[in-house]
């Protein structure tokens, strides 16, 4: 919105508001009288950019309105303009003297500093005072009820620009602003809107009012020293431009750098085509017995609020909190000599390639809305978008905090060589350094006395209070050193453990019955012995390795039940029932076998523990000594968060200390158990083999690289470090340094327990009913089978009647006599069937066959 054109709509609307309250006068005769002139005061700095651009359009709003009849009904617009001359004090008699001339209204003034003061005046003498420049966002609150903001606040400026930062992805930007109230206001809203995109100022540039050069460019120098790249300029329009000259001279207009200016900058270019030959009035002399007030004030107020019409320059209407209506703006891409417009931000729509007015009037696709910006080109004229930030070293390497360890220095340790350390984290940060895009150089300090492991958490507080750059090693991340510093993406996972001694099982003579339990065993024996059976029945009639006197018979199956196990039987099976089961049995033994050896290893080599102590339960509930190491954040968890006193609490240095402590144990001046983070502890354990882990890991960290807060660092180096976990490097450095292990690893695991019958129900389930379903199909088969034949034999060979034998008894053992029978003989009678309509006696010589079946039935009864 161009000023000339917010001065022209603006003095229009003081007319029409001035004409209404003018019609509450009248002459006495109840007929209203129009006053002869209706005087508004103008206060603005003549000879400024605004000025320049502001008089001429307040001049052509007046000639405009007296020269229409229509609009004034008679009375003449006076405007009283008076030059603040870019001073407070000045600005401030200025405005007392035209609120001495019965003005109604004032326009102005520009400056936010200038109307903090004559707010307080206007209040009292109840005259609307309407800006169009002073955007501090604190002249909105209801201190000032008559102040009226014809222009944006810089709340939503501020927010456009927050916005803007949030969409390039930069985490800080450097404020350079006037030191004055429309500077202060503007920055302070500038903070708070960053702050909701967790973003912040990382530095706040102040400058004087009315700096000159020098003081400029010192301050440039200054800011110049600091990381970040990005910088919002808040000044006067007057003298912004010499920021921007006085940056080009230092060299700080060249690539790598963003420059984000408000909105005098556009003020600037606006004013460029103004005319510059207006000559500023000089002040005169002060009347302050000529000061009263303004009776109809409170309805020329209640007029303005209520204003809703479309101007020149856009619609004019105020919300509930005294703002302008659809808070906009267009931003601006300037090169050289020439700019273009790249977007626009709105207060509803955000940022959008799209002007707002447009979006308030019509729906637009998802293809639009995803596009919020034009491409941008950068200072140095690149096309690709800035990091935003710069090492402030300028040479100078970067001072990294390293611990000088006494014990497990496979992780971090002292080195004669150029970097004066050397381990896996100095090897995985040097790895993650150099996959950042642009060169880091580093020196590497030792931190601690080197007769123990310093403290981890002061070598934090030295990082976050700016006496290291950065700390690298074993640092693990827990939640009060988060506060204090950014941490990079965890390198190694860690957490807190328990280790106590353990020693190894004597086996004995019956070892190998431990590894199932005595019910276990029952069962296995009774079900060997049941498939042996079921298999026999199924193999009986067709097998003939199945059959022969009952004693070989009873010999055969338990040798075919028993020997099973060791997949060792000698008989084939040849039906197809028996088959199936015995498929399934195997199956069955192979899983028991395989049971039993696992669990027969595991107990013979399995370790078990000394001190009784079965967890972190047990161990707090308990008496006795805990170790940790020295420099672990271990110590203050137990005592914080576990609250176990300190007396309990046994400091240990090394790995030998941390054996012999073990090995004394809690009543002999050593410890029950030790609580150290995981990564130590795995180191431990592959050097001590009379130790072992208890439980699981009961705190959930990892250890990182720590840097000052915000710092831009933090986030490349996790990005490396994710890279160097994907391409496999970060395994690569573990194993070179991690992997050396002279312990077998089943020696820390849990002691196994006997297998019980409940791990197996489920196969012997299985099993048991693939067997009945055997057996039924084969009883069904053979009763099919028996019902024939029987039917068969009555007809042919009708059997005498022998007295006093139960005739059940006799169907019993006929069908014991079939089922012996071999299932080839049985379809042999089948198929002899009579070819002439008689059958045969019994007592006929034709057929021999029948003494020789009953021989052989009698003979293959069982006994």
């Amino acid at each position: 919105m161009g000023y000339s054109q917010l001065a022209v709509l603006l003095l229009c609307a003081f007319m029409l508001a001035s004409g209404t309250t003018a019609d509450t006068q009248n002459n006495g005769t109840g007929v209203p009288a129009r006053p002869a002139e209706v005087r508004i005061g103008a206060l603005f700095t003549f000879d400024s950019v605004i000025g320049k651009a502001v008089r001429p359009a307040i001049e052509l709003a007046v000639a405009h309105v007296n020269a229409d009849p229509s609009i004034l009904r008679g009375t003449k617009l006076n405007v009283l303009m008076q030059d603040t001359n870019c001073s407070g004090f000045v600005g401030t008699i200025e405005a007392l003297q035209l609120l001495a001339k019965d003005v109604v209204a004032v326009l102005g003034p520009q400056s936010s500093a200038v109307a903090h003061v004559i707010c307080h005046a206007v209040n009292e003498l109840r005259v609307p005072l309407v800006s169009f420049a002073a955007t501090d966002p604190t002249l909105s609150s209801l201190e000032y009820p008559y102040f009226v903001r014809a222009t944006q606040s810089d709340y939503y400026q501020m927010g456009a620009i927050a916005s803007i930062i949030s969409q390039y992805q930069w985490k800080q930007v450097i404020a350079i602003y006037v030191d004055d109230d429309y500077g202060r206001g503007g920055i302070m809203a500038l903070g708070d809107a960053l702050a909701k995109r967790k973003c912040k100022i990382a530095y706040k540039a102040k400058l004087p009012p009315r700096a000159t050069n020098t003081t400029v460019e010192d301050i440039l120098m200054q800011v110049n020293e600091m990381e970040s790249r990005v910088y919002v300029i808040h000044v006067n329009p007057d003298s912004g431009l010499g920021v921007f000259s006085a940056a080009k001279s230092l060299g700080m207009m060249s690539s790598g750098y963003v420059w984000i200016a408000t909105d005098w900058l556009s003020a600037v270019i606006d004013s460029s085509i103004h005319d510059p030959n207006l000559v500023a009035t000089k002040g005169s002399s002060l009347q302050l017995d000529s000061l009263r007030i303004f009776n109809n004030g409170n309805k020329l107020l209640e007029k303005v609020w209520s204003m809703n019409f479309s101007g020149v320059s856009g619609p004019v209407q105020f919300t509930m909190d005294r703002n302008l209506v659809h808070p906009a703006y267009d931003i601006l891409n300037i090169g050289g000599t020439g700019l273009r417009t790249v977007g626009y931000w709105s207060n509803s729509s955000g940022l959008s390639v799209v002007a707002p007015e447009n979006l308030n009037s019509s729906a637009l696709d998802s293809s639009t809305n995803n596009v919020q910006l034009h491409s941008v080109i950068w200072p140095g004229q690149i096309s690709e978008k800035p990091r935003g930030w710069e090492f402030s070293y300028h040479g100078k390497p970067m001072r990294i905090g390293v611990p000088l360890r006494t014990s497990y220095k496979e992780f971090v340790m002292q080195d004669d060589g150029p970097d004066g350390v050397k381990g896996f984290a100095v090897d995985v940060f040097k790895a993650a350094i150099s996959l950042l895009p642009y060169p880091v150089s580093c020196n590497f300090v030792l931190f601690g006395d080197g007769l123990k492991n310093p403290s981890y958490s002061d070598l934090v507080q030295k990082v976050s209070e700016n006496y290291f750059d950065a700390a690298i090693g074993d640092i693990a991340i827990v939640t009060n050193r988060t506060r204090l510093v950014d941490f990079t993406q965890p390198y190694i996972e860690s957490g807190l453990i328990i280790v106590a001694p353990a020693k190894e099982v004597e086996s004995n003579a019956w070892a190998f019955l431990k590894p199932f339990t005595f019910q276990m065993w029952c069962v296995l024996g009774v079900i060997f012995l049941f498939v042996g059976a079921v298999v026999w029945v199924l193999e009986h009639r067709t097998n003939t390795e199945f059959r022969g006197p009952p004693r070989q018979q009873i010999m055969t199956v338990c040798w075919f039940s028993f020997s099973t196990m060791f997949f060792a039987h000698r008989e084939n099976t040849v039906s197809a029932l028996g088959r199936f089961v015995l498929l399934i049995w195997l199956f069955v033994v192979l899983i028991i076998n395989s049971s039993y050896t696992a669990s027969l290893t595991s107990l013979l080599t399995v370790q078990e523990l000394t001190s009784g102590i079965q967890g972190l339960d047990s161990l707090i509930s308990s008496s006795s000594a805990i170790g940790y190491q020295v420099g672990s954040f271990s110590r203050n968890y137990l005592v914080d968060e576990l609250n176990i006193p300190e007396s309990r609490l046994v400091p240990l240095n090394s790995p030998s200390d941390y054996a012999r402590a073990l090995e004394l144990g809690s009543g002999n001046g050593g410890v029950a158990a030790i609580i150290d983070e995981l990564p130590y502890v795995e180191t431990f354990l592959s050097k001590y083999c009379k130790f072992k882990t208890v439980g699981q890991v009961f705190t959930k960290s990892g250890w990182g690289f720590a840097f000052p807060r915000d710092s831009p660092l933090a986030e490349d180096l996790s990005t490396a470090i994710l890279t160097l976990s994907e391409n496999g490097n970060l395994q690569r450095i573990h194993d070179e340094w991690l992997s050396g292990t002279q312990c077998n690893a089943d020696n820390n695991g849990d002691a196994s327990n006997s297998l019980s019958l409940s791990s197996f129900w489920g196969l012997f389930l299985i099993c048991g009913l693939a067997c009945l379903l055997a057996l039924v199909i084969f009883f069904l088969r053979i009763f099919c089978q028996y019902s024939r034949y029987s039917s068969e034999v009555e007809v042919q060979f009708p059997e005498p009647q022998i007295v006093n034998r139960p005739a059940r008894l006799t169907t019993i053992k006929s069908l014991i006599s079939f089922v012996d029978k071999k299932e080839e003989e049985v379809k042999n009678a089948l198929k002899k069937r009579p070819n002439g309509s008689r059958h045969p006696s019994i007592g006929d010589s034709q057929h021999p066959s029948m003494g020789n079946t009953a021989r052989e039935e009698q003979s293959t009864l069982p006994t």
